[in-house]
C-alpha cells in the first residue's frame, strides 16, 4: 500500500467517524403538534422526518422518531404585549434543539446550572410555530400588504403600507369592548349598515353620514349631542309629531312673541 491509498484510507476513516459523531447530533427538524398544553404554553411534536436504522445483518430500514415532548412553543412577543395562536393538533412546525440542557431555565426562568450534561439532544427542543410543507401552503396570500388572517382567507385585517390603508374583513360580526371609543376622521365618517343602533351617549363633531337607519337611546342626558351644521333630507319627526319644513302653526299672529307647544 501506498502513502496515497494510507492517506485516502485515513481520510475515509475520518469521515466515517464524523458521520457516526453528527448521527447524536439534533439541530432542527419539521414536525407535527400532537397536542398543546395552553397552561404550560409547550406542545408534544411528531418529528416528520424518518431515520434510517441498519440490522445486525446489514439491512437498512426507516423508522419514525419518538415525540419530542415539553416543547416550548414560541409567540412573537416583547414590551409586555404577545401575539398569539389557537394551537392545534396537526399544525405544522419546525423543531428547534437547544445545544445544551434547558430543563432548569423551563422550569424556573433566569440564568441556571445545565441541569444535565447533553448537547444537541431531542429532549431540548422549541417549537416555532408557521412553517408549512407544501400541501399545506396558504392560498391567495397577498404580496403587497401585511395581514392577520384566518387560512383560508375569509377573515383577516389587512395593512398597506402603499396606500396608508388598514382593512378588516369579518363576515362573523366585529366587537369592540372599551370604556370609550374615539374615532377621529379629519374629513367624514361614514355607516353603511340597514341599521345602525347605540345605546349610550354619542357625540359627533363635524360631518357623519350614514346609509340606512338609525336607532340610538340614553339612559341619561342626551343621546345625541352634534355639532355642526346638520341637513336633513325627508322627513324629521319627535315624538310622533313631523317637524320639517312641511310642520306649519295655524292662527299665529304677527310680532315678535313666541308660538306656544302645537297639540
Amino acid at each position: 500500500m501506498d502513502r496515497k491509498e494510507r492517506v485516502d484510507d485515513e481520510l475515509a476513516s475520518l469521515r466515517a467517524a464524523l458521520r457516526g459523531w453528527q448521527v447524536g447530533m439534533w439541530t432542527a427538524l419539521p414536525g407535527v403538534i400532537e397536542s398543546f398544553d395552553d397552561d404550560a404554553q409547550t406542545c408534544v411534536v411528531q418529528p416528520a422526518i424518518k431515520i434510517p436504522i441498519r440490522a445486525n445483518d446489514g439491512t437498512v430500514t426507516t423508522a419514525a422518531l419518538p415525540p419530542v415532548v415539553d416543547c416550548p412553543v414560541q409567540f412573537p412577543s416583547g414590551g409586555n404585549c404577545t401575539l398569539t395562536f389557537p394551537v392545534a393538533q396537526g399544525d405544522e412546525c419546525l423543531i428547534v434543539f437547544a445545544s445544551r440542557s434547558v430543563d432548569a431555565w423551563w422550569q424556573s426562568g433566569g440564568v441556571q446550572e445545565q441541569a444535565a450534561l447533553r448537547m444537541h439532544d431531542l429532549s431540548d427542543g422549541f417549537a416555532l410555530l408557521g412553517f408549512r410543507s407544501r400541501p399545506r401552503a396558504l392560498a391567495s396570500v397577498s404580496g403587497s400588504s401585511t395581514q392577520l388572517r384566518s387560512d383560508d382567507g375569509s377573515t383577516f385585517f389587512d395593512l398597506n403600507p402603499s396606500t396608508q390603508k388598514v382593512k378588516i374583513v369579518a363576515p362573523g360580526g366585529f366587537e369592540v369592548i372599551a370604556p370609550t371609543q374615539v374615532l377621529a376622521a379629519s374629513t367624514s365618517l361614514t355607516v353603511n349598515s340597514p341599521q345602525s343602533g347605540f345605546s349610550g351617549a354619542v357625540i359627533v363633531q363635524g360631518l357623519f353620514s350614514f346609509l340606512g337607519g338609525m336607532i340610538g337611546s340614553a339612559v341619561s342626558g342626551a343621546a345625541a349631542v352634534i355639532t355642526g351644521t346638520i341637513n336633513f333630507i325627508g322627513s324629521l319627526t319627535a315624538n310622533g309629531k313631523r317637524i320639517d319644513d312641511t310642520h306649519t302653526h295655524n292662527g299665529v299672529q304677527p310680532g315678535p312673541g313666541n308660538s306656544g307647544n302645537v297639540n
